[in-house]
């Protein structure tokens, strides 16, 4: 089984989705809460676009962990140029990139200084949690939600690509992923799960995730690997 991530010092925290204010998401955000230095959390509000967000998200956080959030205006292409934002950025200790839309996600991120931002924050130990959407578009293709086909991810997962609030009764989309060129491995996130890729090569489960090698093979459900393996 390979789980390939791009080299940092920091973790990167996939989370299938779910609702933070119901609750759905809690033991997930529990688990990577853990693994992040005191200091402020930045919240990315990309994909949705909405102003709320980052406020719900906020208290949900301070509520719950104790935890002070930051949200980081980055909800178009021209946000992710400006300096202040990278230098946001590079203050955070970890980074929320909320759900919402991988396109929009995308239009913002690719090519920009913001995104190269948070690549060196992630290289320099800052944590990057994304959820749901946001963890579509860490593989090297994503879904196109306009289109209908396939669009360039970010490719922080090399040969990887992830589907969100997965059903494994009904993983046509994810075996649809495999089919894309560069595409070797998969992951099926329900909602409430998440996966954690350590910097050294750690790997830890919340809730079920399943995983998928070849586009007619078999859907595995994975177990976090034992100390000894």
């Amino acid at each position: 089984m390979q789980l390939s991530r791009v080299p940092g010092t920091g973790w990167i925290v996939l989370i299938g989705g779910g609702e933070f204010s119901f609750g759905d998401t809690e033991a997930v955000d529990r688990a990577w809460v853990a693994k992040v230095a005191a200091g402020s959390v930045g919240f990315l509000p990309a994909a949705s676009g909405s102003i709320e967000y980052g406020g719900h998200f906020a208290s949900y956080m301070k509520d719950t962990f104790d935890r002070d959030v930051e949200t980081i205006p980055v909800y178009r292409a021209r946000d992710g140029r400006r300096q202040k934002n990278c230098d946001r950025i590079a203050s955070v200790e970890a980074l929320y990139i909320g759900g919402g839309v991988t396109n929009h996600l995308l239009q913002a991120l690719l090519g920009s200084p913001a995104l190269d931002a948070m690549e060196e924050r992630l290289r320099s130990g800052g944590s990057m949690i994304a959820i749901a959407a946001a963890a579509q578009t860490l593989g090297v293709v994503a879904r196109d939600l306009f289109g209908g086909g396939m669009v360039e991810g970010l490719g922080w997962l090399p040969d990887g690509a992830v589907e969100t609030n997965f059903d494994p009764s009904h993983d046509r989309r994810l075996r649809q992923l495999l089919e894309q060129p560069g595409v070797y491995w998969g992951l099926g996130l329900p909602a409430g799960s998440a996966v954690l890729l350590g910097p050294n090569g750690e790997l830890e489960l919340v809730g079920k995730v399943f995983y998928l090698e070849d586009a007619s093979g078999a859907l595995v459900a994975l177990q976090t690997p034992s100390k000894t393996e």
